[in-house]
C-alpha cells in the first residue's frame, strides 16, 4: 500500500477583521507555492462569515469588497454563512457572487419557487490528478428559518439535505467533505449520523486544535477574527484511493507576521470607495443627540421613539448600548450612522405576556445585564447598557449599593396584567438563546428584513430634520 497526502488549508468567521486578511493571504500564498514546488496537492476553503458589515468596506459595498479580497487569495472553494445569508438584502446577496473565481458549495438554500440561487453549487467532485482520489465536496449552512423566510429565500434542513445528496456523492467520490456552516454540536451529529471523511467547521467559533475525530470523521474549526488558519492533513491509500488517516492543527495569525502587499494595496483602494460612499449625508440636525450606557440619555429615548413609530406598535424597548457615541449636530453621513450602530441586527415586535413582559423589565435592569459584553446575537458594542421604553412608565430606583430597583410598570396608566398580549418592538437579539429567556420563549415573533436597527434611526432622523423657513 503506497500513501500519499492532500494538505487542506481553511479560513472561517473573519467577521471582516480586514486586517488579518493580508497576513492570511500571505501564508495561504507560500504553503500554495510550497507544495506546488513539491508536486503536492494543496486546497484552500472559506467556511462562511468572511462578511460583516460591521466593517465599512463590507457595509458600503454590500459584501463585493470582501468578494474581491477572496479572488484575490488562493481560496478555492466556499460556503456562506450567516451573516452573508441574512444580513444582506435578498437582491444583494443574488449578486453577491457573480464576480467569485472560487465554487460556492451550498446544498440548503432555494428560491421561492424551489430553486436552488444560480450562484451556488450543492455538491461538487474534484480530481487532483488523473490517478488521484476523486474529492467530493457538499455545502451547508445554518438554517435561520424566519430570516431567511422574512428575505424571500427558503432555508432547508440540513440533515434533510444530506439524505437526499449525500448517497450520490459518496457514489462519486472517494474522499467526502462536507463545508459546514452549522456549528459545532450539528457537526458532531452529522459526523455520528453520516460516513463522512472531514467536515470544514465554523460558526460557533470553536478552536479546534488539534482537531478531533468522531466516529471516524474529523472535524476542524479555527475560532473567529481571523486569528488563526487550519491546516490538515489528509493521507490516502494511493490504490484504494480512500482516506487512511488525517490530523488537523491550526497555525497562528497573530502578531507582527508578513503581510502580501498585493492584498494590502486591494484593501486600501477599497477603504476609498468606501469612504466616498459613506460620505453621502441622509439628514441635518441642529440639536446634538448624548448617549450614555448607564443613565437616561436623549440618543437612546431618540431611538426607542423612533422603533416604535416605525414598527407601528404601543410598546418599544432597547438596550442603550446599540449606541456606540453620541450624535453632534449638523450632517449626518452614512458613516456616521454606521460607525455609531455598526450592528447587523433586525427591528422585531415580538408578543409577549404581561408577566413575560415584567419578567424581562425586572431582568434588564441587573448589573449583569447593563454590563454585559455580549458577543455575538449580533452585537457589536461593548456592554449592553440600560434599557430605554417608549410606551412604558417604568420607575426606577437606585439603591446606596449602585444597584437597580424597578418599582413601578404602567401602561397606558394601568399596572402590566399579567395574562394580557402585548407587541413590543425590540431588536432581534433579544429574541435568540439564553439572553432574554423570557422573550425567546415567545411564540409570535416578527422579524423586519432586511432593515437593520441603524436604518430605522436614519428614518427617523430623516424625519425629525428642521424644516427650512
Amino acid at each position: 500500500m503506497a500513501e500519499e497526502q492532500l494538505y487542506i488549508y481553511h479560513t472561517n468567521d473573519l467577521h471582516s477583521q480586514l486586517r488579518q486578511w493580508p497576513k492570511i493571504v500571505h501564508y495561504m500564498e507560500k504553503q500554495e507555492q510550497r507544495h506546488h514546488s513539491r508536486g503536492e496537492h494543496a486546497l484552500f476553503f472559506d467556511l462562511g462569515d468572511h462578511a460583516d458589515r460591521i466593517h465599512p468596506i463590507t457595509e458600503a459595498t454590500q459584501g463585493r469588497g470582501n468578494i474581491d479580497l477572496l479572488n484575490a487569495s488562493p481560496v478555492q472553494y466556499a460556503t456562506i454563512g450567516n451573516n452573508e445569508g441574512i444580513t444582506f438584502p435578498k437582491k444583494s446577496l443574488d449578486h453577491l457572487y457573480t464576480p467569485a473565481n472560487f465554487h460556492v458549495l451550498l446544498s440548503n438554500l432555494y428560491t421561492q419557487e424551489g430553486n436552488r440561487p444560480e450562484w451556488a453549487q450543492p455538491t461538487l467532485i474534484t480530481s487532483l490528478s488523473s490517478q488521484g482520489p476523486d474529492i467530493g465536496m457538499i455545502g451547508l449552512t445554518a438554517p435561520f428559518y424566519p430570516f431567511y423566510h422574512e428575505l424571500g429565500w427558503v432555508i432547508r434542513d440540513p440533515f434533510e439535505v444530506l439524505d437526499a445528496e449525500l448517497p450520490r456523492l459518496q457514489q462519486s467520490a472517494d474522499i467526502v467533505i462536507i463545508l459546514s456552516h452549522l456549528g459545532l454540536f450539528l457537526d458532531e451529529q452529522i459526523a455520528a449520523s453520516y460516513d463522512v471523511d472531514l467536515i470544514l467547521g465554523s460558526h460557533t467559533h470553536h478552536r479546534l486544535d488539534p482537531a478531533p475525530f468522531v466516529d471516524g470523521t474529523m472535524i476542524t474549526q479555527t475560532g473567529k477574527l481571523g486569528t488563526h488558519i487550519g491546516a490538515v492533513t489528509i493521507t490516502y491509500d494511493s490504490e484504494s484511493k480512500r482516506m487512511i488517516k488525517g490530523s488537523g492543527t491550526l497555525v497562528s495569525m497573530e502578531g507582527n507576521l508578513p503581510h502580501s502587499e498585493h492584498t494590502e494595496k486591494k484593501m486600501q483602494s477599497l477603504q476609498r470607495k468606501a469612504d466616498d460612499a459613506l460620505d453621502e449625508v441622509i439628514a441635518t440636525r441642529d440639536e446634538p443627540l448624548a448617549i450614555s450606557w448607564t443613565e437616561p440619555s436623549s440618543f437612546s429615548t431618540f431611538l426607542v421613539q423612533q422603533l416604535r413609530a416605525w414598527c407601528q406598535v404601543d410598546i418599544a424597548m432597547v438596550h442603550a448600548g446599540l449606541l456606540l457615541a453620541s450624535l453632534r449636530p449638523g450632517t449626518i453621513t452614512k458613516g456616521q450612522l454606521h460607525r455609531i450602530c455598526p450592528h447587523p441586527v433586525n427591528p422585531c415586535v415580538v408578543k409577549l405576556k404581561g408577566y413575560q413582559l415584567i419578567e424581562a423589565i425586572h431582568h434588564s435592569f441587573t448589573e449583569k445585564m447593563i454590563h454585559l459584553p455580549l458577543k455575538g446575537h449580533g452585537f457589536r458594542g461593548y456592554k449592553l447598557g440600560r434599557m430605554v421604553f417608549d410606551g412604558l412608565d417604568v420607575e426606577v430606583e437606585k439603591t446606596p449599593e449602585g444597584t437597580y430597583s424597578v418599582n413601578k410598570i404602567t401602561f397606558q396608566g394601568e399596572d402590566i396584567d399579567e395574562n394580557q398580549d402585548y407587541n413590543v418592538a425590540t431588536a432581534d437579539m433579544l429574541t435568540f438563546g439564553s439572553l432574554y429567556p423570557e422573550v425567546a420563549s415567545s411564540k409570535e415573533k416578527h422579524y423586519y428584513m432586511p432593515e437593520f436597527i441603524r436604518d430605522v434611526l436614519g428614518w427617523g432622523l430623516k424625519k425629525e430634520e428642521p424644516t427650512v423657513k
